[in-house]
Formats: C-alpha cells, sequence, structure tokens
C-alpha cells in the first residue's frame, strides 16, 4: 500500500502545533505552581518562626502565673496582713496573666493548625510539579520524534521489527528519566525532612524547659510525619525504579510484588511461572514490571476481588502475562467505549505500552464472574543491545540495527 507522505506530513505538522500549545500550558502551570509553592515556603517558614516565639512566650506566660497564683494564695490565706491595694494587685495579676496565657495558647493551636494546612498544600503542589514536569518530558520526547525526518517515520511504521524498535526507544527514554528522577529525590523530599527537624527542636526546647503540655502531641505528630515521609520516599523510589529489577530480574521482582500486595491490600494474591525463566532486555522487563502494577492497580480501585493470580509464562519467541481476578467484573463492550472516549487511563496507558512492544491485549470479563487481561508480548533478544543501536541511530539515520 503506497503512504501518502503529504498527508502524513501535514497530520503531523498539526499534532505538532497541538503538542507545543499544550506543551506551553502545563509549563504555565508549572511556573504557577512553582511560585505558589516558593510562597507557601516563605509563609511555611514565618509560621514556624511565629510558633517558636508563641510557644516561648506561653512558656513564660505559665510560669508568670503560676506565680501570680501563688502570690494570690498568700494574699487569699493572710489577706489581714496586706493592703485592700495589695490584695487588688494580687487578684488582678493572676487574672491578667490568665488571660493573657490563654490567648497565647489559643494562638499557638492556631499557628499550629496553619502550619498543618501549608504543609499539606506544599505536599499537593509538589505532586503537581512532579505530574507537570512528567507530562512535559514525555511531551518533548514526542515532539523530538515528531520534529525528525517524516521519511523516517513513514519506513519505520511500514516495518514490523523498527516499529517496536521505536517503541523501546520512547521507554528508554522515559527509563532514563525515572532514574535521573530518582536521583533528585532527595531535593523534593528536602522541606519535609526541614519541617521534622524544626519539629523535633521545638520538642527538645519543651523539654529542656520541663514544659510537658503539648508536649505528647507533638512527638506524636513528630513520628507520624517522619513514617509517612519514609514510606512516600520508599514508594516513590520504588515505583521509579524498582533496584531489585536490574540486580534480581523480572521473576523475583513480580514474587515479590505479589506478596507485598497481598500484605498491603489483603487481597490474597498469588504468582505462577510457566516455562523456563530468562533474562530479557532491561527496558523489556521494566515494561513488563508497569503493566503488572498498572494491572494489579486497577483490581484495588474497581475490582473490588479478594483474589487476585499472576502468571508469567515463557515461551521460546513469547512472553505471556495474565492477570486474572474474581471481582465483580463489567461488559467488555461498555468498557470499550469508555477507552475510546479516554476516560479509562489505566487501561488506555496498559493498551499503549503493549502495543509499543508490538503486543497483543485482550480483555474477558462479565459482571460478577471476574475479570482476565492477557497480554502477548514478542520477545527479541537483539533488544538487549537498544541503547547500543540508539547511540548509532542518532549519529546515522539510516542504520536500524538489527
Amino acid at each position: 500500500m503506497e503512504i501518502d507522505a503529504g498527508a502524513i506530513d501535514r497530520i503531523v505538522k498539526e499534532a505538532t502545533k497541538a503538542l507545543e500549545t499544550s506543551r506551553r500550558n502545563i509549563y504555565e502551570i508549572f511556573e504557577s505552581a512553582q511560585n505558589e509553592k516558593e510562597a507557601l515556603q516563605t509563609e511555611f517558614k514565618q509560621v514556624m518562626d511565629e510558633l517558636d516565639k508563641t510557644i516561648s512566650e506561653v512558656d513564660r506566660l505559665e510560669s508568670r502565673f503560676k506565680l501570680a497564683r501563688i502570690r494570690l494564695r498568700e494574699v487569699s490565706r493572710h489577706f489581714d496582713q496586706f493592703s485592700e491595694d495589695h490584695i487588688r494587685e494580687a487578684y488582678e495579676s493572676a487574672t491578667t496573666f490568665q488571660l493573657e496565657l490563654t490567648l497565647a495558647r489559643e494562638k499557638e493551636q492556631q499557628l499550629k493548625l496553619r502550619r498543618d494546612e501549608l504543609q499539606q498544600r506544599i505536599r499537593n503542589l509538589e505532586n503537581t510539579l512532579r505530574k507537570a514536569e512528567n507530562v512535559g518530558l514525555q511531551m518533548s520526547v514526542v515532539l523530538d520524534y515528531l520534529s525528525g525526518d517524516l521519511t523516517q517515520v513513514t519506513t519505520l511504521l511500514e516495518s514490523v521489527k523498527n516499529r517496536q524498535l521505536l517503541g523501546m526507544k520512547i521507554l528508554v527514554a522515559q527509563e532514563e528519566e525515572r532514574k535521573r528522577l530518582a536521583r533528585e529525590l532527595h531535593d523534593g523530599i528536602a522541606q519535609t525532612v526541614a519541617n521534622v527537624v524544626l519539629r523535633a527542636e521545638i520538642a527538645e526546647r519543651l523539654m529542656e524547659k520541663g514544659q510537658t503540655d503539648g508536649l505528647e502531641d507533638e512527638l506524636a505528630s513528630l513520628k507520624k510525619q517522619a513514617r509517612a515521609s519514609m514510606e512516600e520516599i520508599r514508594k516513590m523510589i520504588f515505583n521509579l525504579r524498582p533496584m531489585a529489577l536490574d540486580d534480581l530480574g523480572l521473576v523475583p521482582l513480580l514474587r515479590k510484588f505479589t506478596q507485598d500486595f497481598e500484605e498491603k491490600e489483603k487481597i490474597h494474591a498469588s504468582f505462577n511461572l510457566v516455562g523456563t525463566e530468562s533474562r530479557l532486555p532491561s527496558t523489556m522487563e521494566a515494561a513488563i514490571f508497569r503493566l503488572v502494577q498498572e494491572a494489579f492497580s486497577n483490581v484495588v480501585k474497581h475490582a473490588e476481588a479478594t483474589r487476585v493470580n499472576l502468571e508469567l509464562t515463557f515461551q521460546k519467541q513469547m512472553l505471556k502475562l495474565v492477570v486474572e481476578d474474581n471481582g465483580k467484573g463489567f461488559h467488555p463492550e461498555a468498557l470499550q467505549a469508555k477507552m475510546s472516549e479516554g476516560s479509562h487511563f489505566g487501561l488506555i496507558g496498559m493498551r499503549e505500552r503493549v502495543e509499543l512492544l508490538d503486543g497483543r491485549f485482550n480483555i474477558e470479563s462479565a459482571p460478577n464472574e471476574g475479570t482476565k487481561v492477557t497480554i502477548l508480548i514478542p520477545i527479541r533478544l537483539d533488544m538487549g543491545k537498544e541503547r547500543h543501536h540508539l547511540v548509532i541511530q542518532k549519529q546515522d539515520p539510516d542504520h536500524h540495527g538489527g
């Protein structure tokens, strides 16, 4: 079949124009979120400084109020030994310090609420920034391909082998970006760690001054935040690039993933290996692991299942992946319509990943009969050198590798 290069060129130009506009919009969102985050961080620092001063003021007022109460009790017991002015002065002093202490404690409570609110808003903005940066980078990758020589694009589309190589090239770029983000995680988590340190310092000052009011709550909040931060760090690093994938390989990682999934989600999960296990190209293993992650995530979000089974079959030239659950199921026709409308992003992402690998994606389901997702991916062992091929291709557009 003859391909109309002119028509494809017009489509590519329109798509490039739309992507450029979308990328600018994403950049504006990123800049706006970044500015808002910086403003909130400045306010957060001011609130923490004010909170520190208020806690010190509460400590001072508590000491003064304690002395005033002692003085008032002394005057009350021996009122015949003191003048009316002394008695009135003692009473007014105790009342004044009590009122100031109440106001200071109320201010401290309000500052703590504002501190927690700012922390949550900063975390939400950090999530928005990560997502915007990730989408922007992926759009840049796509734009790079669309901006290339149209002749090369049509040639790749006509060749099944090279079309799969194009898909692997995109996945390589994505995985490289995930590794870069993993190395830079410490920058994003710095704000959380700094807040933990500040809270620890506040608790330390309270202990040094012998003030136990609020100390237990502060320490409990500190411990909760530290644990949540550690869990978030581990989860983000694992999602970006599971280190065990490079060290152990796909099968051990999937076995551990199903065990962890069962413990966390309280859904019985099993893993079955069929055939002889063999190492695949690292990018292909990463892509397969992402598919399993997304499939299990869909089970949690939509299936209401109590059991899920993962089966991985190694064939001579094909890899078969089956994820089956006993959930509520659905009508595949209705789901297909939703996917066509773009409202089921998880399954759309899975299907696109499979297509990039030149594989086949199939869903079997019925109401109250569970769901079965089957994925078939051809194994190309020569893709183990895909990084080397990509470097050559960047230097020599006519070279398509073996």
